[in-house]
């Protein structure tokens, strides 16, 4: 994991150029330059009794609105969801608060276009998480009906980008807040881990290099969490951290959770097909 971190730091500041001050959401990061997920960012949409609820994505560090989010996109779309999409904090490196302040302004435009009471928000990897302090701390329990994270940051990882770094701790704040056992993640995991009326739902793999353990993304069980592991599903999807958005079994319980009343129903089994890897 540091060499990956430390190949795409070196990767960007070469492209940002060295001379680019810090600020307090790192060096400026190339912008998204792909456009819309598959399906997303209709603005006439209008949700339906069937499909009450808007979902917004939520991407996770280094990522953007649509890289690796097409086809988990164009299966809601294909659901029925008015689906919504978002570029957050210099590419999901900033500060992660700061970020949840972006999630909660777009949330509220999400909440007018569409006339919705609440939304769903389906997050990969830092997506999963960061909704979670909005959620906790900026109002968003009232307004977010299910939270479905694809591999989730929720405890963070014990592979993680040295603060001491100039590179890691200068360009990806956002890295060292997902280090397991940071200052950051015990504010948000203290007391309730899932507060509210939201419905909680953790989606992992086995094979997650970046989360690791992998199990750190499950939650506190409840009334209203479940957490799963695609293997446990379907043995031979071999999609890791970075490809879990793209794993037809993944997008089957994000179908689920969404689907029904609560989180994912952890009797569910999906059709298992061969997973996306590259």
């Amino acid at each position: 994991m540091r060499l990956l971190l430390g190949a795409v730091l070196v990767s960007l500041l070469a492209t940002v150029g060295l001379a680019v001050p810090a600020g307090a959401d790192g060096v400026p990061l190339p912008t998204n330059p792909f456009g819309d997920p598959t399906g997303a960012n209709d603005w006439d949409c209008k949700p339906t009794a069937q499909r009450p609820e808007p979902v917004i994505i939520v991407h996770g560090t280094f990522g953007d609105k649509k890289s690796l989010l097409d086809d988990l996109s164009a299966a809601m779309v294909a659901d029925g969801f008015c689906v919504y999409s978002f570029d957050y904090g210099n590419r999901g490196t900033g500060d992660i608060p700061t970020s949840a302040k972006q999630l909660k302004r777009f949330t509220t435009k999400v909440l007018g276009a569409t006339g919705a009471a609440k939304v769903s928000m389906v997050g990969h990897s830092q997506g999963g998480m960061m909704p979670r302090y909005y959620i906790k701390f900026l109002g968003g329990a009232r307004v977010v009906d299910d939270l479905v994270g694809l591999s989730p940051s929720n405890h963070g990882t014990t592979i993680v980008a040295d603060p001491s770094n100039p590179l890691t701790g200068g360009l990806c704040p956002a890295c060292n807040q997902q280090g397991a056992g940071s200052d950051f993640l015990t504010r948000l995991n203290s007391g309730d881990e899932t507060p509210g009326r939201v419905s909680y739902t953790q989606i992992s793999t086995r094979y997650d290099e970046v989360v690791v353990p992998y199990t750190s993304a499950f939650l506190a069980p409840g009334p209203r969490t479940t957490n799963v592991t695609i293997q446990d599903s379907c043995p031979g999807d071999l999609a890791e951290h970075v490809f879990i958005p793209m794993s037809r079994t993944a997008i089957a319980w994000v179908l689920d959770a969404l689907t029904r009343p609560g989180a994912a129903d952890p009797a569910y089994r999906p059709e298992c097909q061969p997973a996306v890897t590259g």
